[in-house]
């Protein structure tokens, strides 16, 4: 009973690093990334449509991303959905196809980033002690319930801490590579 708990609360934790790092793909490192896109919204035939649903986007090089609209009428709508996008990227239009250039980062846009990506990262980390919160006061129920002992309660409290330790610790890392990778110039 205590292993399915303590199971369920791995893959629980497990999924709050996973959504912490596909977070993280909104904030920009000053490399050309497609996700950087995912979270623009394209006003579609009157619908808010993720950009990558409505066009193709690839990487062209370091610092340029191009977007390619599938349909013709939606190249105004895309654009002005990438202006308004809060992004600070400005595209260069071609026909359908689209350039982005991403403008190099200034040291106090980084700096503001990176207490941005700590705050997230502090956010996925009290995700991971609500979780073990929560398996804890399960079982301290199951205790006074009868339906384990108070052994099995302390070894389950153990396992729950050891695997919040490991999540936790694989949040900091990824925190401390992003961290890495937008203080790169």
């Amino acid at each position: 009973m205590t292993d399915q708990l303590i199971s369920d609360a791995n893959v629980r934790m497990g999924k709050s690093v996973e959504s912490f790092r596909n977070d993280l793909t909104r904030l920009r490192t000053g490399r050309a990334h497609p996700s950087l896109l995912d979270q623009v919204m394209v006003n579609y035939y009157g619908n808010p449509t993720p950009l990558p649903q409505t066009a193709n986007v690839s990487v062209d090089d370091a610092r340029t991303l191009v977007v390619t609209a599938w349909d013709k009428t939606t190249v105004d709508a895309i654009e002005k959905a990438i202006l308004e996008s809060n992004l600070g990227l400005n595209p260069n239009t071609a026909g359908m196809v689209m350039r982005i250039p991403l403008p190099p980062l200034t040291e106090e846009r980084r700096k503001k980033l990176i207490k941005v990506l700590r705050g997230d990262g502090e956010q996925a980390k009290v995700a991971v002690r609500n979780i073990r919160r929560d398996v804890i006061t399960q079982l301290k129920d199951m205790t006074k319930g009868k339906e384990i002992s108070e052994d099995d309660e302390r070894r389950a409290s153990d396992k729950a801490q050891k695997i919040t330790d490991e999540h936790i610790k694989a949040i900091d890392g990824i925190v401390s590579t992003k961290e890495q990778e937008m203080l790169e110039v």
